[in-house]
């Protein structure tokens, strides 16, 4: 009974690892290219891991393997590529429909949003502590 469970689980399992995975190279390319984040000569892959990390907290979802948890690290990853896109306008479309409505889209560009400035406040702030720990 248990190797049954494992076996039917593992596909799960790999796709929320693949989705989660997408995500954080996703938001990882995007830290790399955010102007604040050269400025502040912050690491790119420390911003990206507190980025998803703080919208983790905030996205659909109850566990990791929740399937609302795992169309929204999808949906967020589509998001985020949407400036790259050949035809912005039908990606626009599509995710509306993927995020259910216009406002949730909205929701989601917000929560990641609101996560960017929460770490640019935290490691801004970490980064004050270390300097006048030094002096």
């Amino acid at each position: 009974m248990k190797k049954k469970l494992l076996i039917l689980l593992f596909p799960l399992f790999v796709v929320a690892c693949a989705d989660k995975s997408q995500y954080e190279e996703v938001v990882l390319e995007e830290m790399k290219k955010e102007q604040d984040v050269k400025d502040y000569k912050i690491d790119p892959a420390y911003m990206a891991k507190c980025v998803v990390d703080t919208t983790y907290k905030r996205m659909p979802g109850f566990f990791v393997f929740d399937p609302d948890r795992l169309a929204a690290y999808r949906n967020y990853a589509k998001m985020l590529k949407m400036s790259v896109s050949k035809d912005p306008q039908k990606t626009l479309n599509e995710l509306r429909k993927d995020f259910g409505s216009p406002d949730e889209l909205a929701k989601a560009h917000s929560v990641y949003t609101e996560s960017m400035m929460d770490c640019y406040t935290a490691i801004l702030h970490e980064a004050g502590e270390d300097s006048e720990e030094k002096t």
